[in-house]
């Protein structure tokens, strides 16, 4: 097993919660990215698994959002985060002061389409829905 596949194996033990099958390929063939992409023109971050719990620890992002894994962002304030509170987990961008998921707006239904629409959609700003 690999050192990637052993720390996704902690991280999903940490969280409780089995990460879907796309996100688990990114981090075993890709492991991260930090970069804009065009023509969206937007930045984007999706950080490596050593970075998993340190980065959802520090923010206390289980105790605001249930449920919730920040798995990168924007580089800024915005933050890319699976919503585990449904099944399959969809990604949701929230700011990093938000108080609840009320402020959540919905990316995608999955890692792979998000990054299939980012270079042409960038980063969705749609007011979160009621």
């Amino acid at each position: 097993m690999s050192s990637n596949e052993d720390r996704i194996t902690q991280a999903e033990q940490h969280f409780g919660v089995r990460l879907p099958q796309d996100y688990r390929h990114f981090l075993i063939t890709q492991g991260s990215m930090s970069q804009f992409v065009l023509p969206a023109d937007d930045f984007l971050m999706i950080d490596e698994i050593a970075e998993l719990i340190e980065v959802n620890k520090a923010g206390q992002f289980q105790e605001r959002f249930p449920g919730s894994l920040v798995i990168g962002g924007d580089g800024s304030r915005e933050l890319l985060t699976y919503d585990f509170r449904q099944d399959p987990p969809p990604l949701v961008l929230l700011d990093v002061s938000a108080p609840d998921w009320s402020s959540a707006i919905h990316q995608a239904s999955s890692l792979a389409s998000f990054l299939e629409e980012f270079p042409q959609s960038g980063w969705k700003w749609d007011e979160p829905e009621p």
